[in-house]
């Protein structure tokens, strides 16, 4: 069978074509499907095996994981000689699988109920997500290391051949922990100590076998055992999330913005997009739910949401008339957005789940507990229906049952049932072989355990790995202490740094600094401001305080509107300083409000860090410009005002 590429691995569809795993020698309908191209073939388990071995799928898809084991501890082994990198899939379900026919029509793949046509469904179903992986192991793997033969009866050549082995494990145990260190892989090791080293160490390391960097071996002296750790049973999880039914507000133009709320008014996304086409901002909606109804704030629904809505085959709501933006900004003032359109968005969704609130709560009065009540809310909305004839279909489907095909077993010929036989023999010369195995390693622990001489030795050397590992802890904490003082030290030679230019300033060229400290010498203190923007003057007057009567210098001055000049109006600086140019609406307001606005460039500021100072007489010449400036335009207004009423005046009385 060949592999197919178009997928980043193919996925195997596997169904019985005749037999029973619980019977003798079945085949299977195998589907190897890359996404586009699918090869099939008819295999007996043997080489099924063989082949997912071979290939390592990146799935193996069935729609009974029991047509692969017998039972839950064949399912096991099953689960464990699987390549690391193939996930055994469930596309029926979990531990109550569904009809395969049911879940194929739900999600629009071809299904027959021929075996071949069966076993394509599920890797169809599997590459779309559809399903629950299936596992009976954690991400925890077992090493031990232990002694690979017997240590014998007593004497002395006994005694040195124990303590070589024993020094041996010990020697292979600490060549373990390094490579375990130098992969970063975190583990727990618990050491048996015996007379020249170690009877045995167990590591529990947090990866599975395929991330250890080695593998188990048998040699000589030295036995290394690796297998993942169980969980307690068999479990599965579902390969795709839930996605849930959601309400999306769409504000359509340059920038698109969407909203997606849920049934229960709880937003749960936004974004908005300058670049990505239709075909972007569905995907971005289909990965956060199911829409059935999208919203809009005007009406009536622009043609580009109308697209959308018709795209999900949903419901569509607008307002009884454009939603204005006092009612837009009061309803999402609880709620983060980036900019007004998310805002016009977030606020369709909201006034569309608000208008619908009393619908969704009588529908859900009508719902058993045992139907889900979202799908019953969208199918009404979204789809027209009543409550009682969605009820009606969504019981009817819960009663339904399908009959699984049932395969008919084929006789063995007499070679197979050869093969069955030699394999029974095999499994159970497998199974005494390591009950002997358990038994020796018993009687040895029996042995070593009689061996109390040396428990002296033991509690020794346990007290000395306590001192090792203390020592290195202190080590470690001398090292993070010195860390923290090499930190503390540049922090202190920082601040004196800043210290000293902070006099230096304070003196600004004077030599005589008690007669600045008194007189301050014709400077005047200059709060900076970063932006024009509101969240930039909240953030000065939280750091300094802006009181009536400062200077305030604008490092960026462009881009602010009524209200941010509003804003700034209300703290009644004496005058302020600016780099680059105000917008004529900012500019209009501050003229309004009587405040003196000059470049900051006329002005000497010396600042270090947050802190500037300005001289006197520099800022009073700025105002005294500015002050003269006004006057001429206001006097420009008012001949303005008298021109107009004049005109105004002659057309009245007709020239």
């Amino acid at each position: 069978m060949s592999t197919l590429r178009a997928l980043d691995r193919v996925i195997f569809g596997v169904d019985v074509h005749s037999g029973n795993i619980r019977g003798d020698a079945p085949s299977y309908a195998v589907v190897a499907f890359d996404g586009e191209n699918t090869d099939r073939d008819v295999v007996s388990y043997r080489k099924l095996r063989r082949l997912i071995e071979r290939e390592g799928p990146a799935i193996v898809a069935t729609d009974n994981v029991y047509e692969l084991a017998a039972d839950k501890d064949a399912l096991v082994g099953f689960l464990r000689d699987l390549p690391a990198e193939t996930t055994l899939v469930q596309v029926t379900g979990a531990e109550r699988p569904e009809p395969l026919s049911r879940v194929a029509s739900r999600h629009g793949i071809p299904y027959g109920k021929e075996p071949m046509e069966e076993a394509e469904a599920a890797a169809r179903l599997a590459a779309s997500n559809v399903g629950s992986e299936v596992t009976a192991f954690t991400n925890t793997t077992r090493v031990k290391v232990s002694r690979g033969r017997s240590t014998g009866k007593g004497g002395w050549s006994a005694d040195r051949f124990t303590r070589r082995i024993h020094g041996a494990v010990r020697r292979r145990a600490r060549e373990i922990e390094s490579t375990l260190d130098g992969e970063a892989l975190e583990y727990e090791v618990e050491v048996t100590e015996k007379y020249g080293g170690y009877a045995n160490a167990v590591f529990t390391v947090e990866a599975t076998p395929d991330e250890i960097p080695f593998s188990a071996t048998r040699v000589g002296d030295i036995r290394v055992e690796i297998e993942r750790e169980r969980t307690d049973g068999i479990e599965f999880h579902s390969l795709a999330k839930r996605r849930d039914y959601v309400i999306v507000g769409i504000d359509p133009g340059t920038t698109t913005a969407v909203a997606v709320v849920g049934i229960d008014g709880e937003v749960l996304d936004v974004w908005s997009t300058r670049t990505a086409d239709t075909a972007e901002v569905i995907e971005w909606l289909i990965q956060r739910g199911r829409p059935f109804l999208i919203a809009a704030d005007v009406t009536p629904m622009p043609g580009t949401v109308e697209s959308f809505r018709r795209s999900f085959d949903a419901a569509g709501w607008t307002p009884e008339r454009d939603l204005a933006v006092d009612r837009k900004l009061h309803r999402t003032r609880e709620e983060s957005y980036d900019n007004d359109h998310e805002r016009d968005a977030l606020a369709a969704a909201l006034f569309a789940h608000d208008d619908r609130a009393d619908q969704f709560a009588r529908i859900a009065r009508k719902v058993p507990a045992r139907i889900d009540r979202e799908e019953v809310i969208a199918r009404v909305v979204g789809d027209g229906e009543s409550v009682e004839a969605v009820l009606t279909s969504l019981s009817d489907e819960e009663s339904e049952e399908e009959e699984e095909p049932e395969h008919t077993p084929r006789e063995l010929s007499e070679e197979e049932r050869r093969i069955r036989d030699l394999e029974r023999q095999v499994e159970r010369l497998r199974s005494h072989t390591e009950e002997l195995r358990g038994t020796i390693d018993e009687r040895d622990e029996v042995i070593h355990a009689l061996e109390s001489d040396l428990e002296a030795a033991r509690s020794d050397e346990r007290r000395r790995a306590r001192e090792r590992r203390e020592v290195r802890r202190l080590e470690r904490e001398a090292d993070r202490l010195r860390d923290e003082r090499d930190e503390a030290r540049e922090e202190r030679d920082g601040l004196s740094e800043k210290l000293e230019r902070l006099k230096e300033l304070w003196k600004l060229d004077h030599s005589n600094f008690a007669d600045v400290s008194e007189k301050r010498q014709g400077l005047v203190s200059v709060k900076p401001i970063e932006k024009f923007t509101l969240a930039a003057i909240e953030n000065a007057d939280e750091e300094y305080g802006l009181i009536e009567g400062d200077v305030l210098l604008l490092r960026d001055a462009s881009g602010a509107g009524r209200k941010t000049a509003e804003r700034l109006a209300e703290t009644a600086p004496r005058v302020v300083l600016k780099h680059g140019g105000l917008s004529d609406v900012a500019e209009e307001v501050l003229f309004e409000h009587s405040i003196p606005v000059g470049p900051a460039s006329e002005v000497r500021i010396q600042e270090v860090d947050e802190l500037a100072v300005a001289r006197e007489r520099d800022v009073e010449a700025v105002i005294e410009d500015w002050h003269e400036r006004a006057a001429e335009r206001r006097r420009e207004q008012n001949t303005a005002m008298v021109d107009r009423l004049i005109s105004e005046h002659r057309v009245e009385n007709g020239g």
